[in-house]
């Protein structure tokens, strides 16, 4: 465990939790374990419409008005309306490469938004309405990121580019994105759910909001309803040597009064947090806040990446819903056939080049 680093973490989650009592009103209400832990076992919506990130116009406004919170809901309510209508069987095949709008109805993918689903409102802590998840920096975003990571996005946005139906990579240095599964994104190859939703930090996304929180006295184990993610932590004990390095890192866990405090380290060179390393360091707590929901904060450092940690916090309300497996079976299909697509416009490219007299060099 890097001292300077949890000693940041703590320090940071102090400030933010000086704000919100241990436990909220009516604590008796609690559902224990028989060693006195709050018993938040259970399935948890954290589908919510409020960004990770604040949106400029707020400012460093953390809060909504009621009036505000409610004119946020209304619109995505008519938008999901307006782009969730049954789609006409009788209608015209689009055309090829998709009819240019924006979405996946432009290029390929879903016929509306009947899958959507991230949330039907903003969240609220103490009774109040916030305007994004992040709580440090002040502004609500992220905290710059290093130079270092500006020459990296540089280079992946010359890797990465939309589909046109012609193989460009042929026409740059190096290998291309489309060489070798394993140069793909990771969740499209099922490995991990996309915008950490698995996390850590955990974060709602589009769709497939729903986690299942499992404890025992030695054990806590959270399922993602998100691709198939299942994170365990050990209560008590040391993180893992070093060299060992799993995909959503090494968790243990311990209490502070109703609080279970969740560190992770030992991340794989590929954490689901975007842009993040190896190096990521998350500090994670969950606080039962009455019977009905907990609230979750998190403090994420990575030095090679952002130029300070950043902290969040939101609401995680329990849910009567059930996690039915996600079995992200597209994935036996479709991964193969970004291969195969790949290698038959190379060879459309190819041929065309020759036709031409054109060798490429």
């Amino acid at each position: 465990m890097r001292e300077s680093g949890l000693k940041v973490a703590v320090v940071l989650l102090a400030v933010v939790g000086l704000a919100a009592p241990a436990v909220a009103a009516g604590d008796e209400e609690l559902a224990r374990t028989p060693s006195g832990r709050p018993d938040i076992s259970g399935y948890y919506n954290v589908g919510t419409l409020t960004p990770l990130a604040r949106p400029q116009a707020f400012g460093d406004n953390l809060y909504l008005s009621r009036e505000e919170a409610d004119k946020i809901a209304e619109q995505e309510r008519l938008r999901l309306q307006e782009a969730g209508q049954v789609s006409d069987p009788d209608r015209e095949a689009p055309p090829e490469g998709g009819d240019g709008s924006p979405g996946a109805a432009g290029n390929v993918g879903g016929y509306n938004a009947f899958w959507i689903e991230r949330g039907t409102d903003v969240f609220e802590v103490d009774g109040r309405f916030r305007t994004s998840i992040i709580v440090d920096p002040k502004n609500g975003r992220h905290p710059p990121v290093t130079e270092a990571v500006r020459e990296r996005f540089a280079a992946r946005r010359g890797f990465f580019r939309a589909n046109t139906g012609e193989a460009w990579w042929l026409e740059r240095e190096g290998p291309g994105p489309y060489d070798d599964p394993e140069l793909r994104p990771l969740a499209e190859r099922c490995l991990l759910g996309f915008s950490s939703t698995g996390g850590p930090p955990m974060l709602p996304a589009l769709y497939n909001n729903l986690k299942r929180i499992v404890q025992t006295e030695d054990h806590v184990m959270i399922l993602v309803e998100m691709v198939h993610d299942a994170r365990v932590v050990r209560i008590g004990g040391e993180h893992a040597p070093a060299p060992e390095r799993r995909w959503m890192g090494d968790s243990i866990g311990w209490w502070e009064g109703d609080t279970l405090v969740i560190d992770t380290t030992n991340f794989a060179d590929r954490p689901a947090l975007r842009s993040a390393t190896r190096d990521l360091h998350v500090v994670e707590r969950f606080t039962p806040m009455g019977p009905d929901h907990l609230r979750y904060e998190f403090t994420v450092e990575d030095p090679n990446v952002w130029t300070a940690p950043w902290s969040g916090e939101y609401a995680w309300p329990r849910s009567d819903a059930l996690v039915y497996e996600y079995a992200c079976h597209e994935g036996n299909y479709a991964l193969g056939n970004i291969m195969r697509g790949a290698r038959l416009l190379e060879e459309d490219a190819l041929a065309k080049a020759a036709s031409t007299g054109d060798s490429g060099e």
